[in-house]
């Protein structure tokens, strides 16, 4: 097969048919690329870049402009008439660049831009704006990133990557290939599976942790601005470089994006830490902080804070979704490649959430909040995501001028100070709670006050549960709360989320109503019903030994959990069942 010149190419390159038999004929295409390429134009007409099939001597004339003349006799002039008159010929770049490509033709190769719309709530990513997220639902939490594609994207596993392809570590058997279950287990060894932090500040920590720290995990600790989250991790460092619990020092590196090591030494200072294993490092290169890490070998590695630090290459700026997303995935990366725990301090948003979007806290193996009133120096630790423990638990910390430190009795941040039995202190009640696997006596107080306006305000607990508990007293207990203005507070800013506390709340109204102090060592624990009956809630056993261990001496509980607990010894504690609310106000309100 022969073609007779270019207008003929140019006619049969245009058809479909011809472009296919071309790409089944191997000798063909060999003929037709030797002759023949591709070249592009700017079209000042349409305003876009068209194509254009030139043999391969005209092609190396144009690149000579002295030259006038071209092997086909054609002049400069009319070769650049044909481009015109052959843009209906021609593809548009931007559509047809995979078509021509094959041909062994040039193109313009440049950035191009992609619009990501990505939820702030959840993570979710979509190509367009849809006005609330379409995962989670959400209105306005859709924002647009910009992405540019320059040829040279960085992505977190490839750095994270590179770095661990040199990792001190042996490679164990069979990390190739998948394992079996059985064989797994004989290769771990759960005594070593965790390890815990020493002293009654890491026992508080390990607590939340599930039992201690796993190697390998990435952890995230969020809080609000000032809480002590830097606080806490640099006593966990210290202890963790300590090596108590293995019997000889470790190094571990704490590094900060926000303050010098100066600043850092200073704290530590303050705090008395003064270990030899704790190495600080100042950088907010996450490639040049895990060359760092590698070098060092340390035990744990703590980032403060993942919203500062940034990887070269990738979109955006450090804060970024795609910072974020990326920096975490390298250190996850890092993580599990190397068997070094890492801590991520995170920033938290107005809302309380950490900034960013939510991806971050899904890639994570455990997210730690470390909460606190802004007045108060009592700190709580509570785990919502823990992939190696229980969420339920929570540590709970007093800040001092050297750090914070673990209280031997939580509860005595929620009851108050000087509790005595006097009639102006009516309105005060004692709650037993569970807050994971511990027990907490909370201070519940009411105020009831006749002949001022009509209105109730409810701090701690949940307003339909009060309404409920006041409408019962006045239905099936017959008080006239009528004409009362009520006030619930439970004391220190703690919330009562579970029913165990009804009692209580109740007991605090009957109180201040009846202007009625109660004994300041009676608890109570139990779920009210709308008949006004008295229900059981798990774990009463170990709630009613916990306030024996306190130091009360009554705990009015449900007749069936009386019953049960009948026979039992928990230290000379009187455990008084009741049915209902009558039977409450007729035992504890009386004189003796």
């Amino acid at each position: 097969m022969q073609i007779a010149n270019m207008r003929t190419f140019q006619i049969l390159y245009s058809r479909t048919h011809f472009r296919n038999l071309i790409s089944t004929k191997p000798n063909l295409y060999k003929t037709i690329n030797r002759f023949y390429s591709i070249s592009t134009v700017y079209d000042p007409v349409n305003g876009c870049i068209v194509t254009k099939p030139v043999t391969m001597s005209e092609k190396s004339k144009l690149s000579q402009p002295e030259s006038n003349n071209h092997d086909d006799g054609s002049s400069n002039s009319d070769y650049l008439d044909a481009l015109k008159d052959d843009r209906s010929y021609g593809s548009v770049l931007k559509s047809n660049q995979g078509n021509w490509s094959s041909f062994g033709g040039n193109s313009i190769k440049k950035s191009k831009s992609k619009s990501t719309w990505v939820c702030s709530e959840c993570g979710y990513a979509d190509g367009q704006w849809w006005g609330y997220c379409r995962e989670c639902k959400n209105v306005n939490t859709m924002k647009e990133v910009v992405e540019v594609d320059n040829g040279g994207k960085v992505s977190g596993f490839q750095v994270s990557e590179k770095i661990v392809q040199q990792s001190w570590l042996p490679k164990g058997k069979g990390d190739d290939g998948p394992l079996r279950l059985t064989d797994v287990n004989k290769r771990v060894n759960h005594s070593d599976w965790r390890f815990p932090l020493s002293g009654l500040f890491g026992d508080e920590v390990s607590r939340v942790l599930g039992g201690g720290l796993v190697p390998g995990s990435l952890i995230l600790v969020g809080g609000d601005p000032g809480v002590g989250k830097s606080t806490l991790m640099l006593q966990i460092a210290a202890i963790i470089a300590e090596g108590k619990e293995i019997g000889k020092p470790a190094p571990v590196l704490y590094v900060s994006g926000e303050e010098s090591v100066e600043q850092i030494g200073n704290r530590a200072d303050r705090m008395d830490i003064s270990t030899d294993e704790l190495f600080l490092y100042s950088s907010t290169d996450l490639e040049d902080i895990l060359i760092k890490a590698h070098a060092l070998c340390p035990r744990a590695l703590v980032i403060d804070s993942i919203q500062t630090v940034h990887l070269m290459g990738v979109t955006g700026s450090a804060g970024g979704i795609y910072q974020i997303k990326e920096c975490t995935a390298a250190l996850l990366r890092f993580a599990k490649k190397t068997n070094i725990p890492v801590f991520l301090i995170g920033h938290v948003t107005k809302s309380g959430d950490i900034a960013g979007p939510r991806v971050l806290e899904h890639i994570v193996d455990a997210v730690l909040y470390m909460e606190g009133e802004q007045h108060s120096t009592h700190r709580l630790l509570r785990a919502f995501k823990n992939r190696f423990g229980s969420t339920d638990e929570l540590g709970v910390f007093e800040m001092s001028p050297s750090g914070l430190k673990a209280l031997k009795n939580p509860s005595e941040i929620f009851v108050s100070d000087g509790y005595s039995d006097s009639e102006f202190l009516a309105g005060l009640a004692i709650a037993v709670v569970m807050d994971g696997s511990r027990t907490f006596v909370i201070e519940v107080q009411a105020l009831c006050a006749a002949g001022s306006s009509l209105s109730r305000q409810v701090n701690g607990v949940q307003a339909g549960r009060a309404d409920m508990i006041i409408s019962v007293l006045m239905k099936q207990a017959g008080l006239k709360l009528q004409s009362n203005a009520i006030f619930l507070n439970v004391v220190s800013g703690a919330t009562l989320t579970e029913t165990a506390g009804d009692l209580a709340v109740a007991a605090a109204i009957c109180s201040s109503f009846l202007e009625f102090p109660i004994p300041s060592n009676v608890a109570f624990i139990g779920e009210i019903g709308l008949g006004g009956e008295l229900r059981m809630v798990p774990k009463m056993e170990k709630r009613v030994s916990t306030v024996a261990k306190l130091g009360y001496k009554k705990c009015v509980v449900p007749e069936p959990a009386a019953e049960m607990l009948r026979g039992l010894d928990f230290g000379g504690i009187e455990v008084l069942g009741c049915r209902n609310l009558k039977d409450v106000i007729n035992s504890v309100f009386i004189t003796r």
